[in-house]
Order: structure tokens, then sequence, then C-alpha cells
């Protein structure tokens, strides 16, 4: 059976796409879905419990907890305390999976081996131009393009689930799990599953700079765990094939991450809501 644990922070938004397109699901027999609405304000919760119905009909569960504290990782250790199946699925309220994916997943975790599987990860068509152009250079880097990242989306079987303990209070939740294993041990599948980019500039350079922080909270906390990196370098001639086959989308992908390097901002340490 798959557990499939959504953590939602004030996900009105989306949480009814996002439940929607796992119940369209096909060739899992069997799954619980956790959505764990923490710190909301807003209908998350209800929207969620809405769907029971359309859960139970498919033979499926659907369980709704809530917290009081806005808090990731909390919602995670919440999840997996009430998660029932044999393989975990971790997703975030605003990724939408294609109709395989689960059942992909599912068939490659079922072995007797430490497992990570993630699906082919799709850039959700942004409003803004600035957002439309670094996704398109984003979505071509190796760690993207050649790895298996698990950004928003990431499964382990339950021997997988044994690497750790809960979940510690990081910002880097996929990045953390992802690097529990090795690189031999990370499958990747066809099926796709959509993830969105935040809108503009200042928002990319935001999101850009926790991401960083993420990555290097992790070296500095876990540095055993970067033996698994496996991450292959883009280099200078990479580098120069993107620019010149994309010249906006490369300028902006730099510029933010220059921005991040050299611009004044403080480190965004703590659990914050993503968008």
């Amino acid at each position: 059976m798959l557990s499939i644990i959504i953590p939602a922070n004030n996900e009105s938004a989306w949480i009814k796409d996002c439940l929607n397109a796992v119940l369209k699901s096909n060739d899992v027999a069997d799954a619980q879905i956790i959505v764990v609405a923490n710190g909301c304000d807003d209908d998350t919760a209800e929207q969620a419990r809405a769907l029971t119905e359309l859960a139970t009909a498919k033979g499926w569960t659907l369980d709704v907890l809530e917290i009081s504290t806005g808090s990731k990782v909390l919602a995670l250790n919440a999840g997996d305390a009430t998660a029932k199946g044999t393989n975990l699925v971790y997703l975030d309220a605003d990724v939408r999976v294609s109709e395989g994916l689960l059942g992909e997943i599912e068939s490659v975790l079922e072995r007797d081996t430490a497992c990570f599987s993630s699906g082919q990860l799709r850039i959700a068509t942004a409003k803004s131009w600035a957002s439309r152009a670094y996704a398109r250079i984003y979505a071509k880097v190796p760690f993207i393009a050649q790895g298996v990242p698990g950004a928003g989306f990431f499964a382990v079987n339950r021997l997988g689930r044994t690497r750790w303990d809960s979940f510690p209070n990081i910002i880097s939740d996929d990045t953390f799990v992802r690097l529990q294993f090795t690189p031999s041990e990370r499958i990747g599948v066809d099926a796709e599953y959509t993830w969105p980019l935040v809108e503009g500039l200042s928002n990319l350079v935001r999101v850009r700079r926790r991401q960083n922080d993420g990555v290097d909270e992790i070296a500095s906390k876990y540095p055993e765990l970067l033996v698994n990196d496996g991450k292959s370098q883009l280099g200078i001639a990479g580098m120069v094939r993107l620019l010149l086959g994309d010249p906006i989308g490369f300028v902006v992908y730099a510029g933010v991450a220059l921005a991040v390097k050299f611009a004044p901002g403080r480190k965004t340490g703590g659990w914050k809501r993503g968008r």
C-alpha cells in the first residue's frame, strides 16, 4: 500500500487540484492519503475533507490531520506517524502528479533493498516573463535534467525510511532525504509531475536564496551525507551552450544566481512557506 503524505499550510488555492490529480492515478489498488493541515487559517482542511467520498469510492482512504503550528517538518512527522503503507510518498500541495506516476513509483519501490524514487519534473508554465525565462534554463541544468532531484515529490520504501529517524528541523527536506541514498539507490521513473515556480524576479531571488541556504545547512549539519551527492557539474562548456541556445533565459537565470551570491540578504533559517 502507498501512504501519500501531503503537508499543507494555507493551501486552499492548490489542495483540491492536488488531490484530484492524485485520485486520478491508475495502477494503484490501495492507497492512504494523509493531508496534514499545519498552521492554517483558511479552509484547506475542509477542502481536503470534501474529497473523502471520492477517495472511498476508489477504495482508498483520505485522512485529514490538523496541527496548530505552521511547520512542514512537524507535518511530515505527523504524517509519518499516521502512515500505514509499505511505501511512502511525500508530496507538496502545489504539485500535480500525472495519472501513471504513483503506479510506476510503487512498482519501483517494491524491492528488498532501500530505494528512493521520483518522477520526471516538469515546470508549470509561469505567468511572468522572468519566471518563464528562468524555467527554460533551470529545466536544462544537469541536476534537473539528468538526476532524480525529487523537488516537491519523492518516495521511499519502508527499508529506505529506516535511513533516518524523525525529520529534523531543516529547510530542505527533499535534499536531506535524497542524500540518504547513493546515486544507484535513487531511481527515476518516466511518468511526470508538474511543479510550479514562484512568479517574478524578486521572488525567484528569495526562493533561490532559500534553496541555497537549505543546501548549505545540510552541508553544515550533515556533512557525511555529501558523499551521496553525485551531482553533475554544468561546467564552462555547458554554460556556453545554454547561453548560445537561450541568451535571455541564461541572463535571467545567471542574474538570479548572482543576486543571491552578491546582494545583501539574511539567512532564511527556520520553516517558512515556500510561496
